[in-house]
């Protein structure tokens, strides 16, 4: 039952930032580095200086993927990137469902439609590509004009990462009905056993027809350091679509700040300081999301294992009864009951394009790390993170309000 209307909350305006920040400590050398560039006064280009666009080629390299400063474009963050995207490539968007918070709102901004796309069971982040197919259909039969997909290999708001063979297939899919692919790659660094998962882009599937976005907050800097990165395909197409985005950057002076852009480009070269602290950072969040997943898991929650990124996504359709009987029965009013019961952000499932009427949230695993800088960084150098009492408080609060809805909803149960 849908009770609650969504605009009543501000859909956009109340809903969560466009990435989870990771609840730690600036980095020292980073720091350093945006410090040692507060005193320069000269404007870099639209589109980022040399230094940022050489570091951003070598940075791809790294990861198997060739790339020329002249194909590359830097913005204050991945949302104008899409904005600029989805306006050079023009036509209707095609987005998975769920999918980032941020994805659709800029489709929306423009005038276009952002048709979801449901996504295969085994991970959010890319459409099945028989629902993808059957999508273009049907917007193609009504009308439309579907132009752009949007997907994720390194998920928010699920955390999962897709296999090659079911990327593949989508990639294959997209490919044939002449789709142009953005591929936010915001968390691919954020795999928390990298020996043990196969991430492709589908750049290297697909790459006359990729564009890749990363925004640095993913992995590298601060959420309040806005710095994103395009690359854009080789060809007349890529460089077409490269300059008509370097316009609109333009025009909405989208600039990065001379200090963030060489923390950027001093993190994008990836010196031990910076693959250390990720590398440590990237296993305390996985310690707490696989801690926050057995939870929910033993409570009766449908949540797929996190395997990336510092957020885990949960369905408690079984806890329904359960919820119920607390006066929840839609998406936004579980956001409401959790973030008062837990005390912490808990944005329901209708932030990230799921229907209002499932009861679906995103957990953010930088909210268990403590409430000062002192205990977050205790967090990150503590060789047992879960043993110290503030995460163990948190933890343990996540397991007394999510028992209690499985005591409440076995209650509720209609009697066999």
């Amino acid at each position: 039952m849908r009770r609650t209307a969504p605009e009543g909350h501000g859909p956009v305006r109340y809903g969560p930032s466009a990435l989870p920040d990771d609840g730690l400590p600036v980095l020292p050398e980073l720091s350093a580095a945006l410090a040692g560039a507060a005193g320069r006064s000269r404007q870099r280009p639209i589109g980022g200086g040399t230094a940022l666009l050489d570091a951003a080629c070598g940075y791809w390299l790294r990861r198997g993927l060739h790339t020329r400063p002249d194909r590359v474009a830097a913005a204050p963050g991945a949302p104008s990137l899409l904005l600029a995207l989805t306006a050079a490539l023009g036509g209707d968007v095609l987005v998975p469902r769920p999918c980032a918070a941020w994805w659709a709102p800029y489709a929306r901004l423009l005038g276009r439609p952002a048709f979801p796309v449901a996504t295969p069971a085994e991970c959010g982040g890319v459409p099945d590509p028989y629902a993808l197919l059957e999508t273009v259909r049907r917007v193609r039969a009504e009308g439309g004009d579907p132009r752009l997909l949007v997907l994720s290999v390194a998920d928010d708001p699920t955390a999962t990462v897709a296999p090659p063979e079911a990327l593949h297939e989508t990639v294959e899919a997209a490919a044939g009905e002449g789709l142009h692919l953005v591929s936010d790659e915001t968390w691919r660094d954020t795999v928390h056993a990298p020996h043990e998962t196969v991430l492709l882009s589908p750049a290297e599937m697909l790459p006359e027809r990729v564009t890749v976005v990363t925004d640095l907050a993913g992995a590298f800097l601060p959420t309040g350091w806005p710095a994103a990165i395009a690359r854009f395909p080789a060809g007349d197409t890529g460089d077409a679509l490269h300059a008509r985005v370097l316009d609109i950057l333009t025009a909405l002076d989208a600039r990065i700040a001379e200090p963030v852009a060489a923390a950027a480009a001093y993190a994008l070269d990836e010196p031990d300081a910076v693959t250390a602290r990720l590398t440590t950072s990237i296993r305390l969040h996985a310690r707490v999301a696989h801690a926050a997943h057995a939870t929910l898991v033993a409570a009766g929650a449908l949540v797929r294992p996190p395997r990336a990124g510092r957020h885990l996504y949960a369905d408690l359709e079984p806890l329904r009864s359960g919820l119920a009987a607390h006066g929840v029965g839609d998406a936004q009013e579980l956001e409401d009951f959790l973030t008062v019961r837990l005390g912490r952000p808990a944005p329901g499932g209708h932030r990230f394009g799921d229907d209002l009427g499932a009861l679906r949230v995103r957990l953010s695993t930088a909210e268990f790390l403590g409430r000062t800088d002192e205990e977050c960084a205790e967090c990150l150098l503590s060789p047992a993170p879960l043993e110290l009492p503030y995460v163990q408080g948190a933890l343990l609060s996540l397991k007394s309000v999510f028992d209690d809805l499985r005591d409440d909803a076995q209650r509720w149960e209609s009697p066999r």
